[in-house]
């Protein structure tokens, strides 16, 4: 593949190419501007040289030679590319290197390639040798005439420009000539066109007066009847003149009633919009709408309508509006009854929902007076209580010291300790039902106030619902 010059500076690119290859040296983009320098010059051949070892090295380890042997391609110049000059190249340029400076011996070994290459005999090289001697000799000889005779050159330079000036001027003459002609020749074809043309006129105008001698040699018509054609004739111009006048004046008043018709007919049109937009709001257009009733309330009139179509539409109109609006009057009256009735339902539901408020409010006041008559309740019984169980813990004692001490009064203590118990035990039923009673009570006024409140919501939304 051809190498391709990148989109950036190669001062730029070849420095950092060198830098990814692995090179061990820096190389600064300044020796990149001036490589011929002295100073510069053999930083870039070391790094050409390390460049071609690296090459060699790459290709001894791909085992893949150096140069392709089928390299025989011929470019543009002449010049092949093949095996034998890259190999000459590089023996010279290793020598070069290693301080030559003489390649006889490469020389030498290319051209006897050479010969063999291209099968050159040595007796057709000594003519050619022999001819680039006699050439070499009529060089001389002609450079020898040429110092001899140093003006004859400048003297045939002065009468070539003398000529060729002469040559531009017959050139720029004969141009004009040319430009001249085709003028003329422009010209001559105009005045041909015209000849003929001035031809056709003249062959037309001889067959008019042959036509026109025909017709003043054999008269038609006499001179009584010429006379009598022209006064036949100023009675048609007054005709005609009378005829126009009328027809002015018509088309005058037909303008004037085509102009009233037109705006009559914009004013029309536009009661027409106005009147369809109304039906629109109304829903009466087009039949299937809702306050239609399958009636056609649209009215088209036609440029051609007669004031007939007018009637006919009115007629047809009228019959189903009264009738939408009479029904739309009772429909009216009932919905103001509607409304006045659920007016009164709505003061009535006000009233009730006042009154239940109040209800409510009492009852809440009941409750919070049932809460605290129960809390007194309940406290009295864990008092009662708490009094019940010291006197059971006193009696308890009272027995136990009866029991170690005493069995005298061992029937008197028991009884006691029941009466005692049974006192008890009455006191926690009395305790339980007045709780009982209470919790009812509590229930049954809960119950009330919540039936009330769905009552009330009830009420309230089917009035709003008929109301709507």
């Amino acid at each position: 593949t051809l190498f391709r010059s990148p989109a950036t500076k190669f001062e730029e690119e070849i420095p950092r190419f060198f830098k990814d290859l692995g090179y061990p040296f820096p190389l600064s983009k300044s020796c990149m501007y001036t490589v011929g320098a002295p100073h510069t010059w053999p930083q870039i051949v070391v790094a050409l040289i390390w460049l071609i070892e690296c090459v060699k090295l790459y290709y001894y380890q791909k085992k893949v030679p150096l140069v392709d042997e089928s390299w025989d391609e011929v470019t543009e110049d002449g010049i092949e590319n093949n095996k034998l000059f890259v190999e000459y190249t590089t023996k010279c340029y290793s020598a070069f290197m290693e301080g030559a400076d003489t390649f006889d011996e490469m020389d030498a070994e290319v051209c006897s390639k050479l010969k063999e290459m291209y099968k050159v005999s040595e007796s057709h090289y000594e003519g050619l040798q022999e001819e680039n001697k006699r050439l070499l000799e009529e060089l001389a000889t002609l450079e020898k005439e040429k110092d001899n005779e140093p003006d004859r050159l400048a003297a045939m330079k002065k009468q070539k420009a003398v000529l060729d000036k002469d040559i531009q001027t017959y050139e720029n003459d004969l141009a004009k000539l040319r430009a001249r002609m085709s003028n003329l020749e422009q010209k001559l074809e105009c005045i041909d066109g015209d000849k003929e043309a001035v031809e056709l006129e003249y062959e037309a105008l001889l067959a008019e007066d042959t036509r026109l001698k025909n017709i003043l040699d054999n008269p038609k018509y006499s001179v009584a009847d010429i006379e009598r054609i022209k006064y036949e004739q100023n009675e048609l111009h007054h005709t005609i003149n009378k005829l126009t006048k009328e027809l002015d004046d018509d088309r005058k008043q037909l303008w004037n009633e085509e102009l009233k018709f037109a705006k009559i007919r914009e004013k029309v049109e536009a009661e027409l919009i106005d009147y369809h937009k109304m039906a629109r709001k109304l829903k009466l257009i087009p039949s299937t709408a809702e306050n239609a009733c399958g009636h056609d309330y649209q009215v088209v009139v036609h440029p051609d309508s007669t004031q007939n179509c007018l009637i006919k539409f009115r007629t047809r109109i009228i019959a189903p509006l009264m009738k939408l609006m009479n029904r739309i009057e009772e429909e009216t009256i009932a919905t103001h009854n509607t409304k006045i009735s659920l007016e009164d339902m709505l003061d009535q539901v006000n009233a009730m929902a006042a009154e239940k408020r109040r209800d409510l409010k009492l009852l809440s006041d009941e409750i919070q007076k049932f809460e605290e008559l129960f809390q007194q309740k309940f406290q009295e019984f864990e008092e009662e209580q708490k009094k019940w169980a010291s006197e059971l813990d006193s009696l308890e004692k009272h027995r136990q010291g009866l029991d170690t001490g005493v069995g005298k009064g061992l029937e008197e203590a028991e009884q006691a300790q029941q009466e005692a118990q049974q006192k008890l035990e009455l006191v926690e039923q009395q305790v339980t039902e007045v709780q009982r009673q209470l919790w009812n009570k509590l229930n049954r006024i809960i119950e009330a106030i919540t039936g009330h409140l769905v009552a009330i919501e009830v009420v309230c939304l089917s009035k709003m619902t008929g109301s709507n």
